[in-house]
């Protein structure tokens, strides 16, 4: 987008673009409180099958839902190119959480989809700066694998409570239900807690393909040799070596930054 369109927009648009995208004082320490405030988001969906019950249950709900529906307009209004981030997977999954907060009683039984808000504390921009300034940032794919590995654990143990063990009583049944999801994404499988019927046994395969294939992930980013992202301008190939020259693949001649990021 030309810097004469940009001066054009709005202050305020220009300003919270500099908040979320910048590195100055203030833009860090808006992203700070933006983080601190999604870690609290993700304790009470893990915490919500022990606070339903609560007085104050319903009125959390609705205040996380106008939080989740006031960043997602933040998003729209600043994003540079708004049809990408509307086809962007990580912008309907905050409409899927934003539906299941705003309507709890009607997609109760999603309630689980929840805890994918952790893929918004791992895509924001306070990561890249915390592992820049940690001189870490090769640490990045070991994070994001970490952190897909952990959204799938949670959110098919809350797939599992809601599905299989809803009737039993809250910390039995939510503990069970993590404890079946451990063993079998695990494949050690000691038998001693079961899905009962096809779809039990359908949704244990499931887990286990799926769990075995982000263990591998997790291993293969944590042993694999760094490379950086960053767009050969001739051929288009993003992952190259942190200290290449030129592109493996077409021999152009690459200025990556030191930082890689």
């Amino acid at each position: 987008m030309p810097d004469n369109h940009l001066r054009h927009q709005p202050r305020l648009i220009r300003q919270l673009r500099s908040l979320n995208e910048g590195q100055h004082r203030a833009a860090i320490r808006y992203q700070v409180l933006l983080a601190l405030i999604d870690i609290a988001i993700i304790l009470f969906f893990l915490l919500q099958p022990y606070l339903a019950d609560k007085a104050a249950y319903i009125w959390l709900d609705y205040a996380i839902a106008l939080w989740i529906g006031g960043d997602l307009l933040v998003q729209f209004l600043i994003v540079r190119n708004r049809r990408r981030w509307l086809l962007t997977p990580m912008t309907w999954v905050d409409v899927v959480i934003f539906a299941t907060l705003l309507l709890p009683n009607l997609f109760f039984n999603f309630a689980f989809l929840r805890v994918m808000r952790l893929w918004a504390l791992a895509r924001r921009p306070l990561l890249k700066s915390i592992l820049r300034r940690l001189n870490a940032t090769y640490l990045i794919d070991v994070v994001r694998a970490a952190v897909n590995l952990a959204v799938f654990l949670f959110m098919a143990s809350g797939f599992v409570y809601t599905f299989f063990f809803n009737a039993k009583e809250v910390t039995t049944g939510f503990v069970d239900a993590l404890y079946f999801t451990v063993t079998t994404m695990t494949t050690t499988g000691f038998g001693d807690i079961t899905l009962p019927g096809t779809a039990g046994k359908l949704t244990s395969i499931v887990m286990m393909i799926v769990g075995i294939s982000l263990f591998v992930r997790l291993a293969q980013a944590l042993v694999r040799p760094f490379k950086v992202t960053f767009p050969c301008p001739q051929c288009g190939l993003s992952r190259h070596d942190a200290d290449a020259v030129h592109c493996k693949a077409c021999g152009h001649l690459l200025n990556i930054p030191d930082e890689g990021m």
